[in-house]
């Protein structure tokens, strides 16, 4: 009997995938554990192995559909065999409740109705099948869209590209007109004929032709506004605007920010990349160091490594620091578990680790999610100032700011330059007052003005 092959859970957290692309298709042979899709979580993206050997007998989904978890994706079996009995034995009643294994497939041109073989420009005039865009372009010049005869769009669809085509060039209508002895002159764009003009007959031969009339400077451009691209927001896209709305919309957000003398985490930098390879250092960053320094911040001010929900303030005795990263699919958030109980060192390799893998997409989605305090470092694109938006429900976040050198007066009077490093705290209002925000910014400041004394706790 076939198999059914179901969307396997991939992490307690997914409640569901978006499949982002097949990698087989129906009647293919595959082997246990070959990768059938690619799919993508409302945090990462990731591959799905077969659970069994055979012929891909129905593919059930369509690419872009998001399948709950469990649910059947695909039947593999011997090949010519009925995959219903293996469906209907897991209760299948296909993706919209109707029992279909696969998408019906589409009429070809022999096999076509007469009604889809009629010729196009009959098609378009009795069903509209022309895109908007192509009856808006249309319209607005005055052509007849049943003088458009073949479409370029799929099932000979005409999309605004026919339209254009039709424009610059003289329309099927003129040349029929001119076969028959019709008027060289119409009332459509430009002089052209239309096919209003055919049944309306000949002009009178008194009447004689006239140059078109001039452009008005009003006139409606042919190709206003342009190429532009329409896309769907779908999948981790959708995720965070989602999550940045409802931040918003939440919570009291309020940023404050300041600047810290970054002299330190320049020396201890460059110390840590010429140290000895075997001591693991030489990786560290700047980033590190200001993320290390958040951690003791946030384990010394109870307020900002919390959780504020249905009115309830839930603090937290360790620090588990979320991190924005940048990947190919969008901003994620790994999060680097118990980093207040972790070494600079550890610190540093776990968030490689972590970025390394969200950036690919084989992050495990579990390690998205339980940040108690998050850190986004825009300072490598030479941001000064920023207002990060919370990671609710965490009731603080902190931008991490460019380095910048900023004039400062001596002791003896003298003027001289120093590199200061912005931050950018912003917390929730409801549970986080000035005050409170102003003293983890002190706490903060500290810690990294003296980051070597820090890095050893």
């Amino acid at each position: 009997m076939a198999t059914v092959v179901v969307m396997p859970q991939l992490g307690n957290s997914v409640e569901s995938c978006l499949i982002v692309s097949w990698q087989v298709k129906v009647g293919d042979e595959i082997a246990e554990n070959a990768i059938v899709c690619e799919v993508e979580t409302d945090k990462a993206s990731m591959e799905v192995p077969s659970t069994a050997a055979g012929t891909v007998l129905a593919l059930l989904w369509d690419e872009g559909d998001d399948v709950p978890v469990k649910e059947p994706l695909l039947v593999v079996g011997a090949a010519g065999e009925d995959p219903k009995p293996a469906l209907d034995a897991v209760g299948w009643a296909g993706k919209d409740g109707e029992g279909d294994a696969a998408p019906a497939p589409q009429p070809t041109e022999a096999s076509a109705t007469p009604e889809v073989a009629a010729q196009p420009a009959e098609r378009a005039a009795a069903t509209g099948a022309a895109s908007p865009r192509a009856r808006n372009l249309a319209a607005a010049n005055s052509l007849d869209l049943g003088a458009v005869e073949e479409g370029s769009g799929p099932g000979g669809r005409v999309i605004e590209r026919d339209v254009k085509e039709a424009l610059t060039s003289a329309t099927p209508a003129a040349a029929r007109a001119g076969a028959h002895g019709a008027a060289a002159q119409g009332t459509g764009l430009g002089g052209r004929v239309t096919t209003t003009d055919l049944t309306a007959g000949p002009a009178p031969e008194a009447v004689a032709p006239t140059m078109p009339a001039a452009r008005p400077a009003t006139a409606v451009d042919a190709d206003f506004p342009g190429p532009s691209e329409a896309t769907q927001v779908k999948g981790v896209r959708k995720v965070i605007s989602e999550r940045m709305m409802n931040s918003l919309a939440t919570s009291a957000q309020l940023t404050y920010t300041t600047t810290a003398n970054a002299q330190g985490l320049l020396d201890l930098r460059k110390k840590l990349k010429n140290s000895d390879a075997a001591l693991g250092m030489t990786g560290v960053t700047i980033g590190d160091l200001v993320g290390y320094a958040a951690v003791r911040a946030a384990a010394q001010n109870p307020s900002h490594n919390a959780h504020l929900a249905d009115g309830v303030l839930t603090t937290f005795e360790r620090v588990h620091l979320g991190f924005a990263c940048d990947t190919p699919r969008g901003l994620l958030v790994p999060t680097v578990r118990n980093a207040s109980l972790m070494s600079l060192r550890e610190f540093s390799a776990v968030s490689k680790q972590l970025a390394n893998e969200a950036i690919q997409g084989s992050i495990n989605p579990d390690l998205l999610s339980g940040a108690t305090f998050t850190v986004s470092n825009l300072g490598g694109f030479g941001i000064e100032s920023f207002t990060p938006l919370l990671n609710v429900p965490q009731t603080a976040i902190l931008g991490v700011d460019a380095i910048f050198p900023r004039v400062k007066v001596n002791a003896d009077g003298s003027v001289g330059a120093e590199q200061r490093i912005g931050l950018s705290l912003t917390a929730d209002h409801r549970v986080i007052d000035g005050a409170d925000a102003a003293r983890f910014l002190q706490d903060l400041v500290r810690f990294i003005e003296a980051i070597d004394i820090t890095a050893l706790g």
